[in-house]
């Protein structure tokens, strides 16, 4: 297993390129009860960053699990009013979130994915006012991982418990940049300055929209809005503190033009969702909406992702990310979105970031409506890219530009 050194490292890593937590600032950590080691590395990193106060808000898949099996839906759907007052107290305090996630993929299989569904939408309707903190960058927030057993044994199945659980913690700290002989922060600045290279380059070109075909059968048309902007890598708060979201990251990203979606796209990897993994699917865009989708394994969890609510069935992100990258390199499946939408070019279905067309940060729901902006309760990334992923890019004046060719950006 990793060294105490090396996770010292990782904690720091995360709580100083990660949110960066400022002098005085607040910092909240969500972390299950397993990863209390870790969790402490990163508490005692905070305070010597200068933190005013570190809180933790610990949870416990397995009993999670067992709420899902046991209790009512009518129970579940109940979102207590102190825990909305709760994160509306952190906000007004500033604070900024980490969160460290090691969830077992396909943990809850066996629950009726309509329930969990219903679940999932009445806390997102509850908690609506509380979610533009973290999408319009009010405050700092970055999502870091851990290995559990249950998660090491799925993408190591021929592996013995403690060797599984070693090789995805290898696998996590190599895509992090994390190891014994280096500086893992300074390796950081070079790697966010490399996306912001690209996010350059693309924000100068100034696309209408992105054609991608590829040899899943993918053919897909992505307007972007006018005055959008390509993010990638670190982020600056509204405040101006400069963060990682997630950690890792290889992704250049942008705001898909809410109708101007058309055509089909293949997923490329399945996608974890509501603890079950969708996999071998599709979906098929007209004027931005799904009109048509299918899966081998999960449709009817793939339905109530597209279903949820009314903005789900749109595009909120178009991100790009080159086949030949540190992540996919490595060969492994994580069955993790925060890792494999790393590996691939990928799509989200639902909500779209305020940060990614001009002055959106200041924008009122309408106003973002009014510039192309799609709203939702859900953000769920799915993996589309390939080996021989193409994308050529459609200029304002009809002409194109190739972006991507053999899976790889071109410049």
């Amino acid at each position: 297993m990793a060294s105490k050194a090396v996770m010292e490292k990782y904690a720091k890593l995360a709580v100083v390129s990660g949110v960066n937590v400022q002098p005085g600032q607040m910092l909240v950590i969500s972390a299950s009860v397993t990863d209390y080691e870790f969790v402490r590395m990163c508490v005692k990193a905070a305070y010597e960053a200068g933190a005013g106060y570190v809180k933790i808000n610990w949870h416990d898949e397995q009993d999670n699990l067992m709420n899902y099996q046991y209790a009512s839906t009518e129970t579940l759907e109940e979102t207590p009013q102190w825990k909305y007052d709760m994160t509306d107290w952190e906000h007004k305090k500033g604070c900024c979130y980490l969160h460290v996630i090691s969830d077992t993929p396909g943990l809850m299989k066996d629950i009726d994915p309509t329930k969990i569904q219903r679940v999932q939408a009445a806390y997102s309707k509850k908690n609506a006012p509380l979610k533009k903190y973290t999408m319009n960058n009010d405050g700092q927030w970055s999502i870091v991982a851990l290995p559990s057993a249950g998660w090491a044994n799925k993408v190591f199945p021929d592996k013995k418990e403690d060797e599984a659980v070693e090789a995805l913690m290898d696998a996590i700290l190599m895509s992090v940049r994390v190891n014994e002989e280096n500086d893992p922060v300074e390796e950081w600045n070079k790697h966010n300055a490399e996306i912001l290279g690209h996010s350059k380059m693309l924000n100068d070109y100034n696309f209408k929209a992105l054609h991608f075909t590829n040899e899943l059968g993918t053919d897909l048309t992505v307007e972007l809005v006018k005055n959008h902007i390509w993010g990638g890598g670190c982020e600056y708060s509204t405040k101006g503190v400069l963060f990682n979201p997630n950690m890792p990251t290889e992704e250049n990203f942008c705001m898909p033009l809410k109708t101007g979606v058309n055509g089909k796209v293949y997923a490329s990897m399945p996608l974890s969702y509501q603890g079950k993994l969708i996999e071998d699917f599709w979906l098929e865009f007209k004027d931005g909406k799904v009109v048509n989708y299918g899966a081998k394994k999960e449709q009817d969890v793939l339905k109530s992702l597209v279903e949820f609510d009314e903005g789900s069935c749109y595009l909120g992100e178009v991100a790009l990310i080159s086949y030949d990258s540190p992540i996919k390199n490595t060969g492994i499946l994580f069955y993790n979105t925060l890792f494999d939408e790393n590996a691939s070019c990928h799509l989200a279905l639902g909500d779209a970031y305020p940060m990614n067309v001009k002055g959106g940060t200041e924008m009122t729901d309408e106003d973002l409506a009014a510039a192309g902006a799609n709203k939702s309760m859900t953000h769920v990334d799915f993996m589309f890219g390939s080996r021989q992923m193409h994308i050529e890019g459609i200029c304002q004046d009809g002409s194109t530009v190739t972006v991507f060719d053999h899976g790889n950006f071109v410049f």
